[in-house]
């Protein structure tokens, strides 16, 4: 874009741009703006001719974004993420508020953090509602830079090496996170196994049948790495994306499967299952929040983070972070 284009921009062809951008879907894009249809068309093809380039192209039911497209993207909304916290910044009353919030995080986590996390909302935030999807990646970068999710709770190890470099080399990134706690794996298997209840040996874990839970279909996690590390491989014959499964496969099997030891607890079947300790050394879990950056001063995703970080602190007894209130616990109803 030359000055004279830029001079001559309507800065709100910018906004249905990144309405059009969010949805990949012109009809929704009008519906958000309060516009027709035609005039989103109408504005994105003046769009087009300032910047030499098609934007989008219709598929299917919506429309594609161009490489050009993506490219600028990611300047746009930040831009105008910025102009509108600085207009109208506001503040979020929780007893008030009625807000949405979406977070993503595996089932083992949200088995251990969510009575915990609703306790504080039915007493601080009555309206306001929470949506959980599934995590389906170790990398979630995708999910909070197009705003499907508000924020990703999670084991990142990649995100997180990957962050930490750019702190190092000065730059800002893109995304923030925030530890909650570090947990461990085990190995669980069926109450009445041949293997359970006495230690196991390397040799007695790689010849057994095993069970991965793997978000992304894929059968080879960290405990293939650690014993490739070892030259030795144990033999992965069910796959899995989600832990509550894996913990009902084993119980009813002579699988075994690893997954994070305060989930056993919170599964409803620990009667059925035995733990022990893994006979390899692996990483410890470290669970972090991750979020982008443009939430970071927001006040209703602030109030969020600190509460996700309290909910954590009273489930794992971790330390509460010093600018965030101890939330009372409130009795739960008994089981029924």
């Amino acid at each position: 874009m030359n000055d004279l284009n830029f001079r001559t921009l309507d800065l709100n062809l910018l906004r249905v741009f990144d309405e059009v951008m969010t949805e990949r879907n012109l009809t929704r894009a009008a519906h958000n703006l309060a516009m027709t249809q035609p005039a989103v068309s109408n504005a994105l093809r003046r769009l087009r001719d300032v910047l030499g380039d098609d934007l989008v192209r219709r598929s299917g039911y919506g429309v594609e974004p161009t490489p050009a497209a993506l490219t600028l993207w990611p300047t746009v909304r930040d831009a105008l993420h910025l102009l509108r916290e600085s207009l109208a910044p506001g503040t979020f009353e929780p007893a008030s508020a009625r807000n949405a919030f979406l977070l993503a995080m595996a089932d083992a986590t949200a088995a251990k953090l969510m009575p915990a996390l609703m306790d504080i909302f039915d007493s601080e935030a009555p309206g306001a509602n929470l949506r959980i999807l599934p995590l389906t990646t170790r990398d979630p970068r995708d999910l909070l830079e197009s705003g499907t999710v508000d924020l990703a709770i999670g084991y990142f190890p990649g995100v997180l090496a990957e962050l930490g470099a750019l702190h190092l080399q000065e730059h800002n990134p893109n995304f923030h996170h925030q530890q909650l706690y570090v947990g461990e794996y085990v190995v669980v298997m069926r109450r009445g196994h041949p293997l359970a209840g006495k230690p196991l040996s390397l040799d007695e874990y790689c010849e057994a049948r095993h069970l991965l839970v793997s978000f992304s279909g894929r059968p080879f996690g960290f405990v293939d790495e650690a014993l490739a590390a070892m030259s030795r491989k144990r033999r992965v014959v069910l796959t899995v994306n989600q832990f509550f499964t894996a913990g009902r496969v084993v119980a009813t099997t002579d699988m075994l499967t690893v997954l994070p030891r305060h989930f056993v607890g919170a599964t409803g079947m620990e009667h059925e299952l035995a733990a022990c300790e893994l006979p390899l050394q692996v990483p410890p879990v470290h669970v972090d929040s991750l979020w982008h950056r443009n939430a970071t001063h927001n006040t209703a995703h602030r109030w969020l983070r600190e509460a996700v970080a309290r909910a954590s602190a009273i489930e794992f007894r971790a330390t509460e972070p010093t600018n965030a209130p101890p939330a009372a616990k409130r009795p739960r109803p008994p089981k029924a």
